[in-house]
């Protein structure tokens, strides 16, 4: 254990960052006592104000736009870049030159994430970075931060914990580890935002959460974010005659948030304009969404505001000339919003999707399907048969067609806004009525925009042995392909089978030996490792087999391409091992093949670069 005496939680999110922290030498036996952590950053050119929020954005100014002494942040750096709020207000002016998003493309494995590609089709006069980058920019700036304001207890040396989604895949978690380890924690775990999200409610509960859930109940947490919507259920269990929590299903990655909707209001002000006879190119359309984003947030926290000036820029990477001004109303964004993101549908809705464009520009994978009602009924129809090996969990009705949550926690700057809240729950709650279920009541949390966070750092303190613990361990039962040996047939590529190399569930810190079967590893030359992970397939251990499987329950991960080392062997070599797979302390996944005879042992990491 280490001689720290904070955890730091780390919100690295889509849109803001946010730091947290617990003082771990406080007496136990009293109530732990957190600190949100200010943010230094600059606001203005020269100004620098503290912020409980870090816009995750970063700005990469033209060399006459800003004099060095504009840059210049509290601990005497003046950087050739700008991050958070300053970053986001240029950005919203000149769109060209402001990096967004980042965490987004860090998870995208259509492309390679250590490539400088933002901002996306940036002019060549335009510097370019990685997402990667982004991300160690940020976190580079939370450390400095940290340390101007701690300077006896840097944040190297602290238990630091760095939330990622829980649909993050094995390549995503081992990218923001390295971002991280880029930076210099040595003490560094990750955490599931929507675990992070009921941390952060057990602890602002003061002990009292105990008498809000009981065994039986079946928690849904619903983290909608700037990028992502992702949603997990924990079961509430017993072990010793303790109440305990058990993550038992966590979502697919929906690339779908509150970007989505500044885009969607960017469209119903394009649209306005067009009808005056006034057009907008892409770049003034991506100005128009920063725009409506401020309207947005705006309107949603305050409603007295019946309407919000939006101003789009004029063209050039300077204000130059006059620009077009217009309004959004209340109307428009409720109606954008609800009906567009949260339409009413009944339990059966499915996510609609469509055909492809063979030739496509660069870009997010975005969800095909908007609304996120449809996600909801998806995923809890899915995870029917969650809480079946649970004991103290009732049955579900003969005529059920989802799984029936009791209890929902809210989490994630959209749902700061009411409408949105009320129109989630009233329509689940519309679910299990039709299917004789009780309504699910609403667990009341802390402020959206800090839960993560704050949960984060509990979650380091909770490490120590002291607190309450959320039992997770992998979101997903994990594959790998193993192709089988059979005579070449024209046409026909052999058939892959999916060995199980970590089951459902399996915990940080731990490894899994497969059994004594032995695959054949061709080394010296390229080759290319399937991986593949199912969320419903509880059942599975480390050595099932998979023949056959349906895309419902088993998914292709991230394909990745290799040369492992012949060392003195002959490229091609097909080499007799046994594989080794172990989920780390941090949560990431690793794979190593073992070989009878000789020392040597090659690793499959997950932290290769994406497909071209």
């Amino acid at each position: 254990m280490s001689t720290a005496r904070y955890a730091v939680g780390i919100d690295l999110g889509t849109t803001h960052c946010v730091m947290a922290a617990v003082d771990l030498t406080q007496d136990e036996s009293e109530q732990v006592l957190q600190q949100m952590v200010a943010i230094p950053q600059l606001t203005g050119p020269g100004s620098v104000e503290d912020r409980l929020l870090l816009p995750s954005f970063l700005y990469l100014p033209h060399s006459d736009e800003l004099a060095p002494n504009d840059l210049t942040l509290p601990w005497g750096i003046q950087p050739p870049f700008v991050v958070g709020e300053l970053a986001r207000n240029l950005g919203s002016r000149t769109p060209i030159r402001l990096v967004a998003s980042a965490k987004s493309w860090l998870c995208h494995p259509g492309v390679d994430r250590r490539a400088p590609i933002l901002p996306v089709e940036a002019p060549a006069e335009v510097p370019q970075v990685s997402p990667l980058q982004a991300s160690i920019h940020y976190l580079e700036h939370l450390r400095q931060s940290w340390d101007y304001q701690h300077p006896d207890a840097p944040l190297l040396e602290q238990e630091v914990t760095i939330t990622v989604p829980a649909s993050f895949d094995p390549a995503a978690r081992e990218l923001t580890d390295e971002a991280a380890a880029a930076v210099g924690f040595g003490h560094r775990i990750l955490l599931e935002e929507p675990q992070a999200a009921l941390y952060s409610w057990i602890l602002a509960s003061q002990g009292g959460w105990r008498k809000q859930v009981k065994v039986g109940d079946i928690i849904l947490v619903i983290d909608l974010g700037g990028g992502t919507t992702d949603l997990s259920l924990i079961a509430v269990t017993e072990r010793d005659g303790s109440l305990e929590l058990n993550r038992v299903a966590v979502g697919d990655h929906i690339l779908l948030g509150g970007d989505n909707m500044d885009l969607a209001l960017a469209h119903v002000v394009r649209t306005k304009l067009a009808g005056q006879n006034i057009s907008l190119d892409l770049w003034q359309l991506q100005a128009l969404t920063h725009g409506c984003r401020a309207a947005k947030e705006a309107m949603l926290t305050d409603p007295g505001i019946e309407t919000m000036p939006v101003v789009v820029p004029s063209r050039g990477s300077r204000l130059i000339g006059g620009t077009i001004r217009t309004e959004l109303t209340r109307d428009e964004v409720t109606h954008t919003l609800v009906e567009g993101f949260f339409p009413w549908v009944d339990a059966a809705a499915r996510p609609a999707s469509r055909a492809r464009t063979a030739l496509t520009k660069l870009g997010l994978p975005y969800a095909q399907d908007a609304g996120i009602s449809r996600h909801l009924a998806a995923f809890l129809g899915r995870q029917t048969h969650a809480t079946e090996a649970l004991a103290g969990f009732a049955a579900l009705p003969p005529n059920a067609s989802f799984l029936h949550p009791t209890a929902v926690l809210l989490n994630g700057g959209v749902f700061k806004a009411p409408l949105l809240a009320e129109r989630t729950l009233e329509m689940l709650n519309a679910w299990l009525q039709a299917e004789g279920s009780p309504p699910a009541r609403l667990l009341e949390g802390a402020d959206l925009d800090l839960a993560v966070a704050r949960g984060a750092a509990y979650y380091g303190y909770v490490r120590r042995g002291r607190g309450v613990r959320i039992r997770g361990g992998t979101a997903k039962a994990y594959y790998v392909g193993i192709e089988s040996a059979m005579p070449a047939v024209p046409g026909m590529e052999p058939p892959l089978q999916a060995l199980c190399i970590a089951p459902f569930g399996m915990e940080e810190g731990t490894d899994a030996a497969l059994p004594s079967q032995e695959v054949g590893l061709v080394v010296g030359e390229p080759v290319r490792f399937h991986f593949f992970g199912s969320s419903v397939r509880r059942e599975d251990r480390v050595g099932s087999v998979l023949e056959q499987w349906s895309p419902e329950e088993v998914e292709e991960l991230e394909e990745i391409e290799a040369n492992l080392p012949a060392e003195g062997r002959n490229p091609g070599e097909v080499v007799p091992v046994r594989l080794h797979a172990a989920v780390t302390e941090v949560g990431t996944l690793r794979l190593e093949a073992i070989p009878r005879e000789g020392n040597q042992t090659w690793k499959v990491e997950f932290d290769v670069r994406g497909q071209e």
